[in-house]
């Protein structure tokens, strides 16, 4: 699958579903944020979510005082 075909995958999965409807959901990024606890990093350390979606994590960071944060995604929906 070339980039093309990557990109309008990912803009029909955020078009057409909603968050709950996709099985990587998670409301709560508990793996995420449990790393971040066992290896603690300055809340002004650059964070880049990749292929980061519709994710939550960047609320949860934020939450907790982060705040140099970037989502990456191919889709521009998400």
């Amino acid at each position: 699958m070339d980039t093309g075909e990557r990109t309008k995958h990912w803009e029909n999965i955020y078009k057409t579903k909603i968050s709950a409807e996709v099985s990587w959901h998670q409301s709560n990024p508990t793996t995420s944020l449990m790393l971040l606890k066992q290896h603690p990093i300055s809340q002004h350390a650059k964070i880049i979510d990749v292929g980061g979606g519709d994710s939550l994590l960047v609320d949860h960071l934020l939450d907790l005082g982060y705040t140099n944060i970037s989502v990456l995604d191919i889709s521009e929906t998400a």
